[in-house]
């Protein structure tokens, strides 16, 4: 019997474990995506993360159930921002789909790629985006984020 029990404990106590690695793996968010040389990072945050002065001299618009999806590219030896071209797309679970336009904004040795999006709260979206790096290779990333009204 006490065999028995020790043997119930310790799949208890495996089945844990594995439960809690399972839960810290969730929780790591990837955002970046390496190419050879290069090193694309992606980010979405909601719009009124954004200063108000700063969506005027750039004419992006704010609010709640607004977005941005961030891209940047960069050399992987720690260079600054570097010209590229982006396009995408964003699908939420019931398999609606809704363009990305990115625009380029620079801002001192920056440079960076904003797509505006409208979302539900709570949303789950999967980004599909398509990056031309510098070199004129064309790379896909691909990542889900769920987004909620602040």
């Amino acid at each position: 019997m006490k065999r028995i029990l020790s043997a119930v404990a310790a799949a208890a106590l495996l089945f844990w474990a594995a439960s809690a690695a399972a839960v810290q793996e969730a929780k790591i968010i990837k955002s970046h995506q390496d190419f050879g040389d290069y090193r694309v990072f992606y980010s979405v945050f909601n719009s009124e993360f954004i200063k108000p002065e700063i969506a005027r001299n750039y004419q992006l618009i704010r609010g709640k159930d607004r977005a941005f999806v961030n891209v940047s590219v960069v050399k992987k030896d720690g260079s600054k921002g570097l010209p590229a071209e982006m396009s995408g797309t964003a699908t939420n679970l019931m398999q609606q789909s809704r363009p990305l336009k990115f625009q380029e904004v620079r801002d001192g040795d920056a440079i960076y790629y904003l797509a505006p999006l409208r979302f539900d709260d709570e949303e789950t979206l999967t980004f599909d985006v398509n990056v031309t790096l510098p070199d004129g290779r064309t790379e896909n990333i691909t990542f889900r984020r769920r987004l909620e009204r602040d």
